[in-house]
């Protein structure tokens, strides 16, 4: 069979994998897209505001600024506006165990909202749209990588795929999900634990309106999280807890799951009225040791996923994508061999360091909430409410998680003026 050639390959469809792929292709690489889902780009958009009338996707993202103008130097922030996308303003965190509790709000930061929750869907039916009329990007659906050949002396490797098709390039972009196959057949060695906690997501309504604000309780069992929707009565709720209440909790009528979440959010938004269907999925902390091997980039979920209790995971991953995408540019503009392990090492020094951190905060958080001594539950509760009035360094705090202070890649840095 005919070896097909490409400048960059990137496998995985998902936000992350797509926003690079996207940013490739306008920069004048070619690039191919290989996905197993049988997704069709000119469909994306129409499938998405189909989708709008039946109800809210289950996967939501807490979209920071830096992420929203990636997407927006891509193009895809338009149109995700236009199909559905929510401000918010306030963030309130307590402790449900004690008396801790920090709000925090746009306001005091002088900024327009703190963040955008973005369904899944609808991100990715936005880069769908941009890759649609990209001649330079070449979109092959329903297809899995088979086999990665290792460096050839030209600095390309081979990918074989389940189609039979062969496809060889100068730089492969792993960009398909935790359990990468590409990441295994590079033999990229993982840091893994399991957290101990299963999260159980859907979406729902509630008596009293979200007042656009992130919500987040820590229980003794994990935190709980109420994302607000467009609609002023629906949150997207992420419930993180041990595997056996999350079976329990799944196991259960809808009614006795909205009264049992009710209970558990103290009635912040009044009862909990109705819910979407039910999803559980078991949280693991993963970390690959590195990044790149020449010719070959792990990203996003590939080479990092961590406990969700901050919304962080995919705002990572988007970085990343900037990160990698900055890094071979800069290098081809400048004539050097762009998809060499030595130009490639540039990027891992930028994001590993960034996402181990970011790792390390959550274990620490997880930890630190997971315990009920009374001299843990004394301190954290102390220094929650320290914090809540020191205001120079919470607004600090909070303008590092929003994307707006921090090394970040050029095309996810705000524009000034």
């Amino acid at each position: 069979m005919t070896v097909q050639t490409a400048d960059v390959v990137v496998i995985g469809a998902g936000m992350v994998g797509l926003s690079a792929a996207v940013a490739f292709a306008q920069q004048g690489l070619q690039v191919v897209v290989l996905e197993q889902k049988t997704s069709q780009l000119a469909q994306a958009m129409s499938q998405a505001k189909a989708q709008q009338d039946v109800g809210y996707d289950s996967r939501v993202s807490a979209l920071t600024c830096a992420s929203e103008q990636w997407l927006k130097s891509l193009g895809a922030w338009p149109l995700m506006q236009g199909l559905r996308i929510h401000p918010y303003t306030d963030m309130d965190v307590w402790d449900g165990e004690g008396s801790g509790h920090i709000h925090f709000s746009s306001r005091e930061l002088h900024e327009p909202h703190l963040g955008h929750i973005v369904e899944n869907r609808v991100t990715v039916a936005a880069l769908m749209e941009i890759a649609a009329g990209l001649k330079s990007l070449t979109w092959v659906a329903g297809v899995s990588v088979e086999a990665m050949s290792d460096v050839a002396a030209d600095g390309t490797r081979q990918l074989t795929c389940s189609d039979g098709q062969l496809w060889q390039t100068a730089l492969v972009v792993a960009a398909d999900g935790a359990m990468s196959g590409v990441r295994r057949m590079a033999s990229i060695p993982m840091w893994e634990w399991d957290y101990g906690h299963h999260a159980i997501v859907t979406t729902v309504t509630t008596e009293k309106p979200h007042r656009n604000t992130a919500w987040q309780r820590f229980t003794d069992d994990g935190p709980l999280a109420f994302l607000p929707l467009s609609d002023p009565h629906s949150c997207s709720i992420v419930w993180s807890t041990s595997p056996d209440h999350a079976r329990d909790l799944m196991s259960g009528d809808d009614q006795s799951f909205c009264d049992l979440l009710t209970r558990s959010f103290e009635q912040r938004l009044g009862q909990v009225q109705t819910t979407a269907e039910r999803s559980v999925f078991p949280l693991r902390q993963r970390h690959a040791k590195y990044y790149v091997k020449a010719a070959l980039a792990v990203i996003g979920d590939a080479a990092h996923t961590i406990h969700p209790l901050a919304g962080q995971g995919v705002n990572l991953g988007l970085m990343d994508a900037a990160a990698l995408v900055e890094t071979v540019l800069q290098a081809r503009d400048r004539g050097d061999q762009w998809s060499s392990e030595a130009v490639l090492l540039r990027y891992q020094r930028q994001r590993q360091a960034a996402n181990i951190q970011m790792s390390a905060g959550m274990e620490f958080f997880k930890q630190l909430f997971g315990h009920q001594q009374p001299l843990l539950k004394l301190i954290r509760n102390t220094g929650m409410n320290t914090l809540n009035k020191l205001s120079p360094i919470k607004q600090h705090i909070v303008m590092q998680a929003m994307g707006l202070k921090g090394d970040l890649p050029a095309m996810a840095q705000r524009k000034s003026g």
